[in-house]
């Protein structure tokens, strides 16, 4: 069993990698006619509303929608974590679109009080979960029939990436990194949406013996043994490059280290589980099994 380190929090990067295991539910309070001023909270929810063409209904966005680019011009109310009710009250939305997580609860207490319907789309992240997430969006959104036609799309994609993941014949172990901050490990485990992502594209998830994200020593990550070290392609404070992999006592002796196999992708594409996993899936498995198609 791998021994864990006490975990840090890390605001942004959770955001795009937490597994989380809440249930999708909130359903909102029939309305008349369909919402018109719509905020999205969590990539991957305003990624599906714009690939449902809802894009001139969104009045906002948390932090974590960076995608597509357009989006990034609406109005930012922070991380959907840390929520402040008076930013989110003073864009007058008619629906709030959620991933799972949102929080606090205070600020949701407000929200709730003031009457505005609150949807919360799941995390599972298996295929089966995308789907009904892009359904619930969907529905939401009084978009059944755009919601049906996405949510094939992207069935359609998911199952190609399980058939191209069945025909590897020497799956590469591949232990994604969070975090390494202080010099510690934070790593994808079971049930962690790195794992999902990982297993799609043909690789075999190195982070075991714990579930979600987790700081692990130095002795599981050379238990770990991965043939490939996976992270976010990222800048400022959080980001890993390949020099403090290689300075890292445990990291640098791993046969990925050592064989110079330390892959990047943009951090929404990769965990974000929208209407782009099947599309990450391809580039991921690309990545680690260059020529094979």
């Amino acid at each position: 069993m791998i021994r864990l380190l006490a975990p840090r929090t890390l605001a942004l990067s959770l955001a795009l990698a937490q597994s989380l295991t809440l249930s999708l539910a909130t359903s909102a309070p029939a309305m008349a006619d369909p919402a018109q001023r719509v905020l999205t909270l969590g990539g991957s929810v305003t990624e599906i509303a714009v690939a449902l063409g809802a894009q001139d209904r969104l009045i906002g966005r948390d932090t974590t929608s960076t995608f597509p680019p357009e989006v990034t011009g609406l109005p930012d109310v922070g991380y959907f974590r840390a929520l402040s009710p008076e930013g989110v009250l003073a864009l007058n939305p008619d629906l709030i679109l959620s991933e799972t997580g949102a929080g606090p609860q205070e600020a949701l207490d407000v929200l709730n009080a003031a009457g505005i319907p609150f949807i919360v789309a799941g995390a599972d992240t298996t295929p089966e979960g995308l789907t009904a997430k892009i359904e619930t969006v969907a529905q939401a959104l009084d978009l059944p029939a755009e919601g049906k036609a996405l949510a094939d799309k992207v069935a359609q994609g998911l199952q190609q990436a399980r058939d191209r993941a069945a025909t590897v014949q020497e799956p590469k172990r591949v232990l994604f990194i969070l975090s390494l901050q202080g010099g510690r490990v934070m790593a994808g485990g079971e049930g962690s949406s790195a794992e999902s992502i990982i297993t799609l594209a043909g690789g075999i998830n190195a982070g075991s013996g714990f579930e979600g994200y987790k700081q692990i020593t130095d002795e599981a990550v050379l238990t770990a043994a991965p043939d490939v070290i996976l992270m976010m392609d990222r800048e400022g404070d959080l980001a890993i490059n390949n020099d403090m992999v290689m300075a890292h006592p445990a990291l640098s002796q791993t046969p990925a280290a050592k064989a110079g196999r330390i892959l990047r992708m943009d951090g929404l594409l990769l965990l974000g589980f929208g209407p782009r996993t099947p599309q990450a899936a391809v580039d991921l498995h690309a990545l680690l099994y260059p020529g094979q198609g």
